[in-house]
């Protein structure tokens, strides 16, 4: 009897084993699938729609509701001087397409000195959403979100959502019923801003911010506030008054430039919110501004730039590029070039002078280039300054290579072209006016991770002004660094006055081969503290393929033409290899960030933890710095770590802050643009006590300078104010 029951039993229990495999997808589709609502101990989060199905090829609406509980805010696009915009990353549909969020109207927050931008209570972020064309009628049209946001009290908590629904694709004629949101996002449309139906513009001098609206007609009386926010970070003071004039149908509104001042040329985009009383209760509208520069001179009263005129950049420029040929990187270059006229006395003068030209043609065309480079670059967004190619590893080991070929071909490894003088490769080994242009280029090439005095406030002011005064002003730093040689090419009275050829230039030239691969051990320093210890490895076995090449080339010179040919094809082989090995082997890698060690003296710059500091009124050194800034080792090594100013330091309180700009870093270039700068080094003093005005320092340091700075008690001394 007992085994008949179980008989009956058995099929009831297969049936459940062979639909269990389903049971258990359908569970895991219902866990995995998210739901349209989220919530966090401050924030409800709601996923809704404009429609309760999609149709073919249409636009919908979706938004993310944030109900916030009291005294708690999340941030606009621009969060102000702390925070981060909400952001939704939506995955939807093959085909499917999501426009950006449309901002509400923010308000603003502050605590203290900090003053925020954002929202409170309830909020709902829109986004347009475009359904395919292709969509498959009856099919389900599945929508999910993944929202990020910070919401801050006294504290800040970053907080992450998943939000989803999945919307049925009916008929292009199909009839659907009303979303039970659509009022939801219909409020929400109406607190979007509005186009602005005036005419604006902005000009900016003497550290002011003009934004002007005409045909704007208010009344000032009934303004309750006033208030408009950029769209761009550091465009204006975030928490600064913001005067109000009405004169008739124009209103200006005073802005005080933020850290990121804005650009020369580039118009100002924000949102003009007005609240005014009607009699039966405040309203508050917004309103999107583009306004169009009025001109182009952007200063910050507390920048060194704004003190600086066009006709002083351009001067100031030029005095740097003179300098430059004094630096460890440039100097060699011109000692060669030197010896190559001295070598080749029997020139006629014209051909002496046309030397010169050639190369202070090289010299300007290259800055000319690098000029039209980096008003590309800044068109297209990027945030850059002197010695940015720097950044790049890739660049760094070209720069390695190209010193060391220079130095095998001083040291008479080989010899291209039967020049005495290899400078710069191929091209510039080659004899006459091709070899001087070329020299020019890499005299150039070689000038960039150095800094000269004066440089600094030419090179700021520069990249704040049209292209036109951009390309002048480089073009007077590429002019300051070809007039030495191009003096000595076409003044025969100074030729006269170096000493005769002989074998000691051969013995010259090969000493200088020296600083040559002294500067390529420099870039694979460099590159290590870029990419990585095994980044050296890949140096330096490039390297030994180029000395291979360079030898191999030299040896089967005159071993007719088939050896020649063979030599040449395998040297050849051997350079294009270790271009290659070093571009593979650099691609993708970085090195960590410089990390202060606990016995360290410095801490690492953030510009949280310097508004930290001068909130508390503490005394702040910053350092700008970069590896491959030649002028920033030689300071620290001659000033800032001798053992007087570190005691200095620690007997003033004074908190050492360092930026490295080794890589490309936008917070620490937002920062040298707040000082008119577009390099390293930089450095700035802050005194003690919150309204303290920050001292720039010289570009070329002594501990005196240091010291003279800070005073014995941190205090600001007179005689340290430097505009360079």
């Amino acid at each position: 009897m007992q085994s008949t029951v179980e008989a009956k039993r058995l099929p009831s229990l297969q049936s459940v084993m062979s639909i269990l495999p389903l049971l258990l997808v359908l569970l895991c589709h219902a866990a995995a699938a998210a739901s349209d609502r989220a919530a966090t101990a401050q924030v409800q989060a709601r996923l809704v729609a404009s429609v309760t199905a999609v149709k073919p090829g249409e636009q919908i609406l979706l938004g993310v509701q944030q109900q916030i509980i009291p005294h708690w805010h999340t941030y606009w696009l621009n969060p102000g001087d702390s925070g981060t915009a909400t952001s939704i990353d939506w995955s939807l549909p093959a085909g499917a397409s999501a426009g950006p969020i449309q901002w509400p109207v923010p308000q603003r927050f502050t605590l203290g000195p900090i003053t925020n931008y954002g929202y409170a209570d309830e909020v709902t972020l829109l986004s347009t959403v475009s359904v395919p064309q292709n969509a498959t009628v009856g099919s389900e049209f599945p929508i999910e979100a993944t929202v990020d946001w910070l919401v801050c009290e006294a504290e800040c908590i970053p907080q992450q959502v998943t939000l989803g629904m999945t919307l049925p694709v009916i008929a292009p004629a199909g009839t659907r019923a009303d979303s039970a949101t659509r009022d939801l996002i219909a409020a929400a449309q109406v607190r979007l801003p509005v186009a602005s139906p005036w005419n604006a513009s902005v000009e900016s001098e003497k550290g002011r911010t003009t934004l002007r609206l005409r045909e704007a007609q208010f009344d000032d009386a009934r303004i309750k506030d006033l208030w408009f926010y950029p769209s761009e970070w550091g465009v204006a003071a975030h928490g600064a008054a913001q005067p109000r004039q009405i004169d008739g149908k124009d209103v200006t509104i005073q802005l005080q430039p933020g850290d990121s001042p804005l650009a020369a040329g580039r118009p100002l985009e924000g949102v003009l919110v007005v609240s005014e009383d009607t009699g039966a209760g405040v309203i508050t509208r917004g309103f999107t501004i583009t306004a169009a520069p009025a001109n182009a001179a952007i200063a910050s009263e507390t920048s060194p730039a704004s003190s600086v005129s066009f006709l002083s950049a351009v001067l100031f420029a030029f005095v740097g590029g003179l300098i430059l040929n004094l630096m460890p990187c440039v100097f060699p270059v011109l000692s060669m070039k030197a010896l190559s006229l001295l070598a080749h006395a029997e020139h006629s003068a014209a051909q002496a002078r046309w030397q010169g030209i050639a190369y202070t043609a090289g010299v300007l065309a290259s800055f000319a280039a690098l000029s039209v480079l980096l008003l590309a670059l800044r068109a297209g967004g990027a945030q850059l300054g002197w010695g940015f190619q720097f950044q790049s590893p890739l660049f760094v080991l070209a720069m390695a290579y190209l010193m060391f070929a220079v130095g095998l071909s001083l040291s008479g490894v080989f010899y291209l072209g039967g020049s005495m003088v290899g400078i710069g490769g191929a091209l510039a080994d080659k004899p006459g006016y091709t070899g001087s242009f070329f020299t020019g280029v890499l005299a150039t090439l070689v000038a960039t991770p150095c800094t000269a005095p004066f440089m600094g406030a030419a090179i700021g002011y520069a990249l704040s002004q049209p292209a036109i005064a951009v390309l002048i002003i480089f073009l007077s730093l590429g002019f300051g660094l070809a007039v030495p040689y191009l003096l000595l090419s076409t003044w025969p009275a100074l030729q006269r006055r170096l000493p005769r050829p002989g074998v000691w230039m051969e013995r010259v030239k090969q000493a200088l081969a020296f600083p040559m691969y002294a500067a390529a051990v420099w870039l694979v320093w460099v590159l290590a503290m870029q990419a990585g210890s095994d980044a050296i490895v890949v140096a330096l076995g490039g390297m030994v393929a180029i000395a291979f090449g360079a030898w191999l080339f030299q040896t089967t010179r005159n071993r007719g033409r088939s050896g020649r040919s063979l030599g040449t094809a395998v040297a050849a082989a051997a350079v294009a290899g270790a271009l290659v090995a070093g571009y593979v082997g650099l691609t993708n890698r970085a090195a960590a960030p410089q990390v202060a060690s606990a016995s360290s003296t410095w801490e690492p710059y953030s510009s949280e933890r310097l508004d930290a500091l001068r909130a508390k009124g503490e005394p702040v050194f910053l350092n700008f710095t970069a590896a491959w800034c030649i002028t920033c080792l030689a300071n620290e090594r001659v000033a800032l770590s001798t053992d007087a100013v570190k005691q200095a330091f620690a007997a003033s309180g004074i908190v050492y802050l360092k930026g490295d700009w080794t890589h490309q870093d936008e917070h620490i270039t937002r920062a040298l643009t707040q000082f008119g700068r577009s390099g390293v080094p930089l450095y700035v003093f802050y005194p003690a006590g919150r309204d303290s005005a920050p001292v720039v320092l010289p570009q070329i340091l002594t501990p005196d300078i240091v010291l003279n700075t800070i005073g014995a008690d941190g205090a600001l001394l007179a005689s340290t104010s430097h505009p360079n």
